[in-house]
């Protein structure tokens, strides 16, 4: 997905790409299992040496859920503006701006298309409660450490009250280890 930036005439032009599948495939620890996502993309050209590209990026990419790792519908829905500038050297330290070298005829587009999808997808992405996969699920709780009575238990952080049973001032086994380790700290000072 290359843009022949140092033929654009002056003026705005307008471009469509279409990234698949195989686009995600390409991209390497990506989370995305596949999908067809629209790019339009608008160039203006007005003055020498700067490029004012906006991307326009909808359609769907297919990812795990977190909770039952069966694949899952994303919907992506993002712009992006980055102004182009021909420079000495490729820079590209300030949000929104990047200097090419002169020389460079082409501009990969592959890069900005990726990040600007992939950054749609949220921290943690999981399936509309009930559209999870019963049997994981199941064998999720069968192996969980405590037991969720809901997905929102599941999805809620551990409260300090949450421990199984522990007398008032009893210290979690699980923790004696650390709490060792620091009285002999202590102790050495």
């Amino acid at each position: 997905m290359k843009l022949s930036i140092s033929s654009l005439p002056f003026g705005k032009q307008d471009f469509s790409y279409h990234v698949d599948g195989e686009f995600f495939n390409e991209i390497e620890a990506s989370e995305v299992r596949s999908g067809s996502v629209d790019v339009a993309l608008s160039v203006s050209h007005t003055q020498e040496g700067i490029y004012e590209l906006d991307f326009v990026c909808n359609g769907v990419i297919t990812i795990p859920c977190d909770r039952c790792l069966d694949d899952m519908e994303h919907v992506v829905d993002a712009t992006y503006h980055l102004t182009v500038k021909m420079g000495d050297a490729l820079y590209d330290s300030v949000d929104g701006v990047l200097v090419i070298p002169s020389s460079w005829r082409t501009l990969n587009l592959a890069p900005m298309v990726r990040d600007t999808v992939l950054l749609t997808i949220p921290m943690m992405h999981v399936h509309a409660p009930g559209e999870c996969n019963e049997e994981m699920l199941g064998r999720l709780e069968e192996h969980a450490a405590r037991d969720y009575d809901s997905d929102e238990d599941f999805l809620r952080p551990p409260q300090d009250n949450d421990s199984e049973s522990m007398e008032d001032g009893a210290i979690d086994p699980r923790w004696s280890a650390l709490q060792q380790l620091l009285e002999n700290k202590n102790n050495k000072k």
